[in-house]
């Protein structure tokens, strides 16, 4: 994991405000480490998957907070000095706590193993230890065998027409990080259905085999509710350049301008919109990617290339690409840390897009290693489950409303 994470909206620090601002119906996890880094890398993963979470430096902190409220999980570091983590095991069972306890070290096995035989005997639900360091999809591989926070979206197909007229579409939000600042820089929206058997379903299970009509409805949606979104963002004084996904059929047919003017935030703050269309989508007509990009300049929104690289032999005959962002594939972003033919594939893309006066985003993150690489290669921003998950909106602002409490208003940069 990273040694230090960039500044993204996460939980506050202070264990009873934390422990009494958690939303109502929602897990609450204490986690417990003396690294910064690593309690802010398990809170964005728990975050974007519905578990609210209070920070704590030592298990003496966790220990005062069971006062005001018991959590539903424990993640608690064993650090070169258990005698700390046995007293959090044994205040959690005093207290009566009955939820699952997970131990995290790089220390020996015979320790931990005698913390969790500790534990058992004190009536603590104790899972296997992790052992430090664990990457992203081992920390999700807990959450879903314990069935907490918002479950796996189910791989199930539905009607885009239903899930429109039934209102099930809404507009989750991922963290866009600015790599060198390690600050919050912006936010990408991701359609989601939430369906009353199924529940969450990603894109994939509803946009497959939708019609034209719909798709530039959802679009419309899209472009709306980020609108809106922003505004609020803005009320707490967070000016965030806001990122949806268009196709470009849809784009085309979509009155953009009439759109922005009617729901933007207040123009004198406000950052401006990111429209992402996908690269073999730009491919097959540069000239109306163009046309576009320079219509809605004037009403501050802007357009990216998304999965770029794959095709961008074709893209350097073009003189001039006037696109905001270029988003590189993350076939080119996984790994790019350790594999030897990544690194080079993603530095040439990286700076492909610098030559053609772009911002380089990297999405897919999930790897310190890769986060780290990225920054070296000159990456402008990343995205990726390291970085912060998509989250629902109102856990968003929930965040940002928490972090504006203790910082100054902030401008994402142009």
């Amino acid at each position: 994991m990273a040694e230090a994470l960039p500044d993204v909206p996460s939980p506050p620090t202070d264990p009873a405000a934390g422990a009494k601002s958690a939303r109502a119906g929602a897990p609450l996890c204490f986690l417990v480490d003396q690294e910064p880094s690593i309690r802010h890398f398990l809170s964005l993963v728990m975050q974007g998957s519905g578990i609210d979470t209070v920070e704590f430096a030592d298990g003496a902190a966790l220990r005062n907070a069971l006062a005001d409220r018991k959590p539903d999980l424990v993640f608690h570091d064993v650090s070169l000095e258990s005698a700390d983590a046995i007293e959090s095991v044994l205040a959690l069972g005093k207290s009566g706590f009955r939820g699952p306890m997970q131990l995290m070290s790089n220390r020996g096995a015979a320790v931990l193993e005698h913390i969790k035989t500790i534990g058992v005997q004190h009536a603590l639900h104790m899972l296997p230890v992790l052992k430090k360091p664990f990457e992203t999809d081992t920390l999700m591989k807990v959450l879903s065998q314990l069935k907490l926070g918002i479950p796996t979206a189910a791989a199930v197909t539905i009607s885009l027409t239903e899930a429109l007229a039934s209102n099930w579409i809404e507009f989750w939000y991922q963290p866009k990080i600015d790599l060198r600042k390690k600050q919050l820089a912006g936010v990408e929206a991701f359609a989601r259905a939430r369906h009353p058997q199924h529940g969450i379903l990603l894109p994939g299970a509803f946009t497959a085999d939708a019609s034209e009509g719909d798709l530039i409805k959802l679009a419309e949606m899209a472009m709306t509710s980020a609108l809106k979104a922003g505004s609020k963002f803005s009320e707490l004084g967070v000016h965030l350049r806001l990122a949806i996904n268009v196709p470009i059929q849809a784009l085309v047919k979509l009155p953009v301008v009439d759109i922005v003017k009617a729901h933007r935030p207040s123009p004198d703050k406000w950052p401006g919109m990111i429209i992402d269309i996908t690269e073999d989508q730009i491919i097959k007509d540069v000239p109306l990617a163009l046309n576009l990009s320079m219509k809605y300049a004037e009403s501050n929104v802007k357009l990216a290339i998304d999965d770029f690289g794959r095709a961008y032999s074709a893209l350097t005959k073009v003189e001039s690409l006037p696109f905001a962002e270029l988003k590189l594939d993350r076939v080119f972003v996984t790994d790019c840390g350790t594999h030897k033919m990544n690194a080079p594939l993603c530095k040439t893309v990286i700076d492909l897009a610098h030559s053609f006066g772009s911002t380089a985003v990297a999405v897919g993150i999930e790897k310190a290693s890769d986060a780290v690489a990225l920054v070296s290669m000159g990456c402008d921003f990343g995205q990726g489950f390291l970085l912060g998950q998509p989250m629902p909106e109102e856990r968003f602002i929930s965040l940002l409303r928490q972090r504006a409490g203790t910082r100054a208003p902030e401008t994402t940069p142009a």
